[in-house]
């Protein structure tokens, strides 16, 4: 599990590979990722938009920028937490992501919440540290 405090939202990542639905010989590896978003601050926030950095095991960054998170934009009041899972394909057995949700605060003001970085390593290749 992967965690990040930002404003006093926390955002915990919890990656884990699908075998069944990668394919090493065809370099295709497949990860779904659990994300749990708490909002432990004093307002009510809006989750409005994503922003992701995926690097894959040769270097290859690809970035993924949109509104919400899978197709919703989720409000969390004081105490309450939000989770979705997702996934993502590479074309290396191994790979991190990291990121940032764009926030809006009961006031309008516009934020930027940390994700932590995560590994994507699949069981056959050696997991690395992420800091």
């Amino acid at each position: 599990m992967y965690r990040a405090i930002t404003h006093d939202i926390e955002v915990t990542a919890e990656p884990f590979y699908l075998e069944d639905r990668s394919d090493p010989d065809d370099s295709h590896y497949l990860w779904a990722y659990r994300i749990t978003i708490a909002n432990n601050s004093d307002q009510t926030v809006t989750l409005i938009a994503r922003h992701w950095q995926i690097t894959d095991a040769r270097g290859k960054v690809e970035t993924v920028d949109g509104e919400g998170v899978v197709g919703e934009q989720p409000e969390l009041a004081p105490s309450d937490s939000y989770q979705y899972t997702s996934g993502c394909p590479l074309t290396t057995p191994s790979g991190f992501m990291v990121g940032r949700y764009d926030m809006r605060g009961e006031d309008g003001t516009v934020f930027s919440v940390d994700i932590p970085a995560f590994s994507l390593d699949a069981p056959q290749d050696t997991p690395r540290v992420v800091n």
